[in-house]
């Protein structure tokens, strides 16, 4: 099962990382200012992850696949890590629909 991460950047912002049941990064958050708010995203990407709809597949300048998950208002809710290939990426957002809708919290900034 996978597991959501939450740390503090060096800024002293919140972000949370989703990590598979392998312990790859599959999803990175935005920053937030509170904790709260970082667990509001986590939530979300809980609640959205399911629907495919809300994926947004990108490929990069430097010809590199990922994707962004967006909540239903449209906002980014996380970005992926990048891949070499569209199959890679579309694992990927399989990856995220599997794990994060029953994901455990682990806070590494207690």
């Amino acid at each position: 099962m996978g597991k959501f991460i939450i740390t503090k950047r060096t800024n002293g912002e919140y972000q949370f990382n989703l990590e598979a049941a392998n312990g790859r990064v599959i999803l990175t958050s935005e920053g937030y200012t509170t904790k709260t708010g970082c667990n509001k995203g986590i939530e979300s990407v809980k609640t959205n992850a399911p629907t495919d709809a809300r994926y947004d597949r990108k490929i990069a300048k430097n010809g590199a696949y990922y994707f962004n998950l967006k909540a239903a208002n449209g906002e980014i809710i996380g970005t992926s890590q990048m891949y070499t290939t569209a199959d890679a990426r579309d694992n990927g957002i399989e990856s995220v629909k599997e794990n994060a809708p029953n994901a455990s919290v682990k806070d590494e900034t207690i």
